[in-house]
């Protein structure tokens, strides 16, 4: 799956507000009077998981966000490689692979790095 240059600044700008927001937020729980009685209450221990919860997934969808704007950025330099006809004057960026043992896991693995099947990966 790609995103685009303005989706992935929008996960990004999402993921610097998640590094402002939930520090702050737990450190005013930190100080309010219901977290402590004899030790952390209910009512901390809420909100600290919450927090938890959403600073790990913000961190996570900031970091999609920039995998996404370096991807952008690598996709111009190479659209930027290409001649006048619109072929590409750069060789190839990988060879096409026989149908060896190892075809199905060079497969999957550019499938995860978001690339099409090479004629000889295609599978009837």
């Amino acid at each position: 799956m790609r995103i685009g240059r303005k989706t992935s600044a929008l996960l990004v700008v999402f993921g610097v507000w998640t590094w402002i927001l939930w520090p702050n937020f737990l450190k005013n729980i930190w100080k309010d009077e219901k977290s402590w009685n004899d030790g952390p209450t209910a009512f901390f221990l809420v909100h600290l998981a919450l927090t938890a919860v959403s600073f790990a997934a913000g961190n996570a969808i900031g970091w999609l966000g920039v995998k996404g704007l370096r991807a952008t950025r690598r996709g111009a330099a190479e659209g930027s490689a290409q001649a006048p006809g619109g072929t590409s004057s750069a060789a190839p960026s990988r060879a096409v692979r026989g149908a060896g043992a190892d075809s199905g896991s060079d497969a999957v693995r550019d499938a995860v790095r978001g690339e099409p099947p090479t004629p000889a990966e295609t599978r009837v």
